[in-house]
């Protein structure tokens, strides 16, 4: 086999790939084995012709179809190889010489891996962001966990107010019509959640157990579903029955009912402990981020759009997943999102090239650096992903997911070190631009 490389523009090249005549014999003969049976041959039972025959009867082209795409799948990866080409799409194959003992001649077009021209990547200066707590975020959690410890009473007289629970029965009616979904019964609205739309909830302040109103809304602009954008509807809503909630004291009683502390104080000492510790988790995966955007703006590279496509590809599959757990599928969420396919794709678009450059850039990082992964890294790492399925046999499964998934192993190793690497390296600034202590 004789091979010849084209770079015929920026992230495209062309094989021009020569496949001796005895080796492309060897494919048509696999092309006969395949397709024998299918001939009918006068003077012979069927599928018993000779290959020569069925040539001399429907002539030699009649095994190319087949005898190409075995010749191409047994060259075209060894040909990759030894040019040392990383595609990144399926190839355009064409013909240049084919049959009668011929040497078989055909060209691979396929679009490859992009340079990458690495900028600064080590002692960069970026800007770490933090985050405190405050005394009314320790409040706040304090009053939820108050809400989640209520008692809730019948109201046996009296109105609805703010801050009490109405059962109710509505139905919805845009320009006299019912429309899908404006219909609910037993529904428990909490007055002045902002739950409803506009001043439903308002407007059912002063109703008494029994009574029924016809309630008048208008959806916001922006609603999300194109019947409703913008309408003006009317509920027609029965109350069924009104709810209090009775708040548990916030006291040191409360403490203990709820947590494993003997006082109040020492609840929201926790609370502002773990708000910390969240809060520091997420300044560290900002700066993280912040560190790989400051080495991407450094390096140089023009990606294949191919590449944004793909990445787009998954990202939409990810989506579909994601709802089909919520019991949705993307035709529905577009319906109901005002949104189309291409809509969604060209939000996409930006966060896939990102995503595309940063894995590129972290990739020829670990080559400059010579940075790999060993199998006991690997097989660490599947042992970490067994444990998120919570299996009584993670050894079983962190072995299954280190066979089946070793090169992705592999890579997430990599890229890990890569990242802490880039991190370590960094220097932190604070909001007043001085670097972090």
């Amino acid at each position: 086999m004789n091979v010849k490389k084209e770079k015929i523009e920026e992230n495209v090249v062309k094989l021009e790939i020569t496949v001796e005549s005895s080796k492309f014999n060897e494919s048509m003969k696999k092309a006969f084995a395949k397709n024998a049976k299918k001939f009918n041959i006068p003077g012979f039972r069927k599928g018993k012709a000779p290959m020569n025959i069925i040539k001399k009867y429907y002539g030699e082209g009649v095994f190319y179809e087949d005898a190409i795409n075995f010749c191409c799948d047994d060259t075209y990866p060894e040909a990759l190889e030894e040019n040392n080409v990383k595609p990144v799409d399926y190839p355009k194959i064409d013909i240049v010489q084919i049959g009668n003992d011929k040497d078989f001649v055909y060209t691979a077009t396929v679009t490859v891996l992009p340079e990458i021209k690495l900028g600064e990547y080590k002692g960069l200066q970026v800007k770490k962001n933090t985050y405190d707590v405050t005394d009314e975020e320790v409040e706040k959690e304090l009053e939820t966990m108050q809400q989640k410890n209520a008692r809730i009473e019948t109201k046996e007289d009296g109105n609805v107010e703010s801050g009490n629970i109405a059962i109710i029965d509505f139905k919805g009616f845009v320009d006299g019509k019912e429309f899908e979904g404006g219909e609910g019964k037993d529904y428990q609205l909490e007055i002045g959640s902002g739950t409803f739309i506009d001043n439903f909830e308002d407007q059912l302040i002063g109703l008494k157990t029994g009574d029924s109103k016809d309630v008048h809304v208008t959806f916001p602009q922006e609603y999300g579903r194109e019947d409703l954008n913008g309408k003006e509807a009317v509920f027609k809503v029965t109350v069924k029955e009104i709810k209090i909630k009775e708040l548990p004291a916030l006291d040191d009683e409360f403490a203990k009912e709820i947590s494993e502390f003997d006082t109040l104080e020492e609840v929201k000492k926790d609370i502002k402990s773990k708000k910390q510790e969240a809060n520091q988790l997420k300044a560290e995966r900002e700066y993280e981020e912040a560190v790989l955007d400051a080495v991407c703006s450094n390096a140089e590279v023009n990606i294949p759009e191919v590449m944004i496509k793909k990445e787009v590809d998954n990202m939409l599959k990810d989506l579909e997943m994601k709802l089909k757990y919520q019991g949705l599928d993307l035709d529905t969420y577009y319906k109901y999102t005002n949104n189309t396919e291409e809509k969604v794709r060209d939000y996409m678009r930006e966060t896939a090239e990102k995503r595309v450059k940063t894995d590129l850039v972290v990739a020829q990082i670990a080559k400059a650096e010579d940075i790999k992964a060993e199998d006991e890294e690997l097989l660490e790492r599947a042992k970490d992903m067994a444990k998120q399925y919570n299996s009584k046999e993670n050894e079983k499964m962190s072995k299954l997911i280190f066979d089946s998934q070793k090169e992705y192993l592999r890579t997430d190793v990599i890229n890990g070190k890569v990242i802490k690497m880039l991190v370590d390296s960094s220097e932190a600034l604070t909001d007043s631009g001085k670097a972090e202590d």
